[in-house]
């Protein structure tokens, strides 16, 4: 019997409706085409009956929701005044340097978890070519100490959308010195369980996300579920021909005792809904948009799920 549901979704460029441009040319805050307030309505319509569809599977909600590529906190209260939030979530949200204006959030049931803290870890890296800015900067890691109403659990989450793939991957090294910003932070956290969720723009089994699951004398701290996931050929995003699994919720090992929440599986929610129209792209997310194109969907992202019992 599942009690308990965390969810991790990149939603796609959650933007406000951008302004009428003045000369067609002119740039806009999203960076989209054409995003006017009836497509902003549609994608909080879509995005809200994501979870609907969460709850009418499992029969409860998530009780903790990490998000990216939200741009500001009133996207995240236009999304929680609809069904099925209800206005019953909290929103933690701060607004990061990244130069797209896009962050991650984390929405929580208010009647299961009291917030006790919660910052922005912000990284700042030297740019390559000196005639720019001085420095580059990336969207923030979110932490966030709760505690879980039920058994007065205390839980540390961070969120994460890490650097993007692109131009050779050059963002590879920024990936991997977060990633070990992350694993010293969490090697200090004693006893409490601890959550890394996010899109962390490799896959399971890449280097950086095998060496955070380990400790300095070798000890695994961490557990991944979609290590598997990803071995039998489940994806949650995809590149040209070639399926992903970004994103994931990485659990620390008290999660597998017999002590409060206990991690029962993981699994990317793909159902037919959340898929593309086009045979073409069959099993694929519902996007957004394709390139400049508005296809009117979800995401190009699946949520990510892990379930817990008592």
């Amino acid at each position: 019997m599942v009690i308990e549901i965390l969810c991790f979704y990149n939603v796609e460029n959650l933007f406000l409706p951008d302004q009428v441009p003045i000369h067609r040319m002119d740039p806009t805050r999203s960076g989209l085409k054409n995003w006017d307030e009836r497509k902003y309505n549609n994608k909080l319509f879509r995005l809200s009956h994501v979870f609907s569809l969460i709850k009418k599977q499992n029969g409860i909600l998530p009780f903790i929701i990490g998000l990216s590529e939200v741009s500001g906190r009133e996207v995240l209260e236009d999304l929680v005044k609809m069904d099925p939030f209800n206005s019953k979530y909290g929103i933690i949200h701060y607004d990061s340097m990244d130069e797209r204006k896009v962050d991650v959030a984390m929405l929580y049931d208010k009647a299961k978890v009291e917030i006790v803290d919660s910052e922005t870890i912000t990284f700042f890296f030297e740019k390559i070519k000196k005639n720019t800015e001085n420095y580059d900067t990336t969207r923030d890691v979110l932490y966030s100490k709760i505690r879980y109403k039920e058994k007065k659990e205390v839980i540390h989450i961070f969120i994460t959308h890490l650097p993007s793939q692109r131009e050779r991957d050059v963002n590879k090294p920024k990936r991997a010195f977060i990633l070990n910003e992350i694993r010293k932070r969490i090697m200090n956290i004693e006893e409490e369980k601890v959550i890394l969720c996010g899109d962390f723009n490799e896959n399971p089994d890449d280097e950086n996300l095998v060496r955070i699951l380990y400790n300095d004398e070798g000890g695994k701290m961490l557990e991944n579920p979609f290590l598997e996931l990803f071995h039998t050929r489940n994806y949650s995003t995809f590149h040209l021909k070639t399926g992903l699994l970004f994103d994931q919720i990485l659990l620390s090992k008290s999660f597998f005792d017999k002590t409060g929440l206990i991690f029962q599986n993981a699994e990317i929610f793909n159902t037919k809904e959340l898929s593309s129209r086009d045979r073409k792209f069959e099993n694929r997310p519902f996007r957004t948009y394709a390139g400049t194109r508005y296809l009117g969907g979800y995401s190009d992202h699946f949520p990510v799920l892990t379930k817990f019992k008592l």
